[in-house]
Parts: C-alpha cells; sequence; structure tokens
C-alpha cells in the first residue's frame, strides 16, 4: 500500500514538475510587444531589442509625422502593448494621446527625446518657432542623439524583461558601434564640402539639431509652421536669403512634395533635390535607420561639392539576432 501511495505521489509530482517546466520555458521564449511611432525610431528599437521583441510602428513609412492620425485599428496596437516608445517632444501628441486612454495601466510611455535633452537645449525655428510652443522634435538626425535613444532604448527594454538583459546589452553595444562609424563618417562628408557651400535649405526642418554637431548652417526652411506651403511674402523672403548665402542646392523629400521649393530653386538658380529622408527608410536591403542617414549624406554632400563616397564604408545593415 505504501509503495502504491509513494508511486502516486512521484506520478503527481512529476506531472506538476513537468507542466511547471513547460510554463517556465513559455515564458522565457514570450517575445516583448513594443509599439513605436516614425519609422527611424521603430528602426532603432528594433535593433536594439532584436530577438527579443516584436514591433509595430504605428506611422506608416512616408506618413507626414506631425499631421498623422490615429486610427481605431491602431487603438488596439496601442491596447495590448507592453511598452510604447515615441520620440516625443511633441511630434505624436494625437498617437500618444489616445496610447494614454486605451492602453493597460501598467504599459510605460517613453518619450526619447524628452529624455534625451534637456528643455533648455529644445531647438525653436523656422517651421517650429517658439511662440507656438513645440520645439522641433527632430534630434535623430544628430547621431550622438540617436545613440542616446539607443541607451535610453536598451535601459527601458532592461526594466521590462530584465531576464535578457544581456542579449539587451549585447545588441546595443553593437549598434552604438555602428552608430559611431556613421556619426565619424559624416564628419568627414561635411569636411570635403568646401566651407562656403556647408549650408542646407531644406524644405521641413528636420536638420536644427544636424547642422550645428557637424558644422553646418540651416539658412531656411522653406514650409511654414502650419505644414502648409508658404505664402509669397514668405517665398519672397526665402528666395533673397539664398541668394544671399549663395546656397547651391536647396533639399526636399517624396513625404513632402512642393511646387513652392521648385519655384524657389528656378528663382534662385539653386539646384533641386527631393531625395532627401528624416522618416522614410530606403529600400532594402539598405532599409534601416543608418541606410536613411547614408543615403542622405551622399545625396547632399555630392549636391554641396562634397565627396560622396565618404560613407561608402558604413554599414547599412541591421543587427542580427
Amino acid at each position: 500500500m505504501k509503495s502504491i501511495r509513494f508511486a502516486i505521489k512521484f506520478l503527481w509530482f512529476s506531472i506538476i514538475l513537468f507542466f511547471s517546466q513547460v510554463t517556465y520555458s513559455a515564458d522565457m521564449d514570450k517575445r516583448i510587444n513594443v509599439v513605436t511611432t516614425v519609422a527611424p525610431i521603430t528602426n532603432i528599437v528594433r535593433n536594439i531589442g532584436m530577438g527579443y521583441i516584436d514591433v509595430t510602428g504605428i506611422v506608416p513609412d512616408g506618413t507626414d509625422s506631425h499631421t498623422f492620425e490615429p486610427v481605431p485599428s491602431d487603438a488596439k496596437i496601442l491596447t495590448v502593448a507592453d511598452i510604447i516608445i515615441v520620440n516625443g517632444l511633441d511630434l505624436e501628441l494625437p498617437t500618444v494621446k489616445l496610447a494614454e486612454k486605451v492602453k493597460k495601466a501598467k504599459t510605460p510611455v517613453v518619450r526619447l527625446g524628452n529624455r534625451t535633452l534637456r528643455k533648455e537645449d529644445w531647438r525653436y525655428d523656422f517651421s517650429f518657432p517658439r511662440e507656438h510652443g513645440h520645439p522641433n522634435p527632430h534630434l535623430w538626425p544628430n547621431i550622438a542623439l540617436a545613440m542616446r535613444y539607443a541607451e535610453i532604448t536598451r535601459d527601458s527594454l532592461i526594466a521590462l524583461d530584465p531576464r535578457n538583459k544581456e542579449g539587451y546589452i549585447a545588441n546595443t553595444a553593437a549598434y552604438l558601434a555602428r552608430l559611431q562609424k556613421l556619426d565619424d563618417a559624416i564628419f568627414e562628408c561635411v569636411k570635403s564640402i568646401p566651407e562656403k557651400n556647408r549650408k542646407l535649405v531644406t524644405y521641413h526642418d528636420s536638420f536644427a539639431y544636424f547642422a550645428p554637431r557637424y558644422g553646418m548652417k540651416v539658412v531656411a526652411a522653406i514650409q511654414p509652421s502650419s505644414f502648409s506651403e508658404p505664402r509669397p511674402q514668405e517665398m519672397i523672403r526665402i528666395i533673397k536669403q539664398i541668394n544671399k548665402e549663395k546656397v547651391p542646392a536647396i533639399f526636399g523629400s517624396e513625404v513632402f512634395p512642393s511646387k513652392a521649393a521648385e519655384q524657389i530653386a528656378r528663382e534662385t538658380g539653386a539646384r533641386f533635390i527631393d531625395q532627401l529622408s528624416d522618416d522614410e527608410l530606403p529600400a532594402p536591403p539598405h532599409d534601416s535607420f543608418i541606410g536613411m542617414m547614408v543615403s542622405n549624406m551622399s545625396i547632399m554632400t555630392e549636391a554641396l561639392g562634397g565627396n560622396p563616397d565618404c560613407v561608402a564604408n558604413v554599414d547599412t545593415r541591421n543587427i542580427t539576432p
């Protein structure tokens, strides 16, 4: 009788142990559900969490992030998020407001830009005047600031998912090394541009944090703060400024098609190039934030009289698990 009871207890113990191991294994295999916004941030987060997270970007590639309004299906995505990582600095206000309404109570919302720069370092300029109260949110073209985004993402994922701490640390170290090479290459690109040409006129004001780091000057941004086309008076002012500064090229993007930018180029004799991107990734195999910046620097450097080979050796691949 004792042997039968022992056998039954042993059987129950084995069953409990088996299901405990299955549950533990399932927990270990569970990936963190991360929701992001614009493509560069989505890609940075994906590289830091590669192998451990699932990432969904709310803002479609090539969409104007300033005017983007989330749809009902986005609410469903935000509801099941374990963590929401956004740029902040008022870039995604409608999405953040929706997230605060529908997310789980314990789901953190990480605002990368707000945690990267002190308020006194926020920039207000052509498309983002101080009187409107919204700072320029485009920190990521400044690679030193993009590196902080990566570090903040790493720390946020570790806080949520400490069992994969070593993986996040390893991914981040590899990614930061690539960002450092990109940063070095951008300095070389600008150095190759004649000093008198190190001036930027863009349609959208995306390079306000980029220019002071790398020794360039933003002369003008064509798009006003209302995100509409400029009025005739504004165009006359910009044309005068471009002629005064002898700017060789004006940069736009496919995300912001502009007849006004083309007209300004014709009036000033500057070359118009509509291929820069601040939030749309290139096609594979260079579909990464680093790939986007490599493309930008190649285009920008060549148009301003520098050597576009300055970024030829930058690794644009994403981190692999």
